[in-house]
């Protein structure tokens, strides 16, 4: 029973990190902060992570893990359909909402929880699934802007159904990818 109060306790922390951080930034948000904003002590806090950067850190795991997985799981065994491609690339985007809009919000997050390469190699392998092999330049083009608007729109429109804007998202990809 406590290792379960423990992981509502780490939870709750990482919460409260994700909320400071939109709110003031990464930079400008301390460990006391989060622990003020919590009511528990600086050492309290110091208990469930060992410093700011095992706290950042633990926001981007499950982020990188999933995406991480999602990719592989494309790789190994590719969708026949564009738009199935692109409607579960959504889906994954759209489940890190959150930690997304931080890192569009404020850059240095990118670089704080090491996501830059990763982004970047995700969305290499997704657009070589999309346009295939020894593509021309304007299919990789249309690769790129279809996988970063699709993404950009799983974070940016917030209070709409997710529905709605999935397929308005997967259609405006899938016609991107469209060569005259």
């Amino acid at each position: 029973m406590p290792r379960a109060r423990s992981a509502d306790t780490r939870e709750r922390i990482q919460q409260a990190a994700l909320d400071l951080f939109s709110a003031k930034g990464v930079q400008h948000t301390s460990l006391k902060d989060i622990a003020d904003r919590l009511g528990m002590t600086k050492p309290a806090l110091y208990y469930h992570f060992s410093s700011r950067d095992d706290l950042v850190s633990s926001l981007a795991k499950p982020l990188i893990d999933d995406f991480d997985a999602y990719v592989g799981a494309m790789e190994a065994d590719p969708p026949a359909d564009r738009r199935e491609l692109l409607g579960s690339f959504f889906d994954v985007t759209y489940r890190h909402r959150g930690l997304l809009l931080l890192a569009i919000r404020d850059l240095s997050v990118l670089q704080e929880m090491h996501l830059t390469d990763h982004v970047a190699g995700w969305r290499r392998r997704i657009v070589a699934l999309l346009i295939g092999e020894s593509p021309a330049l304007a299919d990789q083009v249309r690769g790129m802007v279809a996988i970063g608007g699709l993404s950009d729109c799983a974070v940016a429109f917030e209070g709409v159904d997710v529905d709605e804007l999935r397929a308005a998202a997967v259609d405006a990809a899938y016609d991107t990818l469209r060569s005259e």
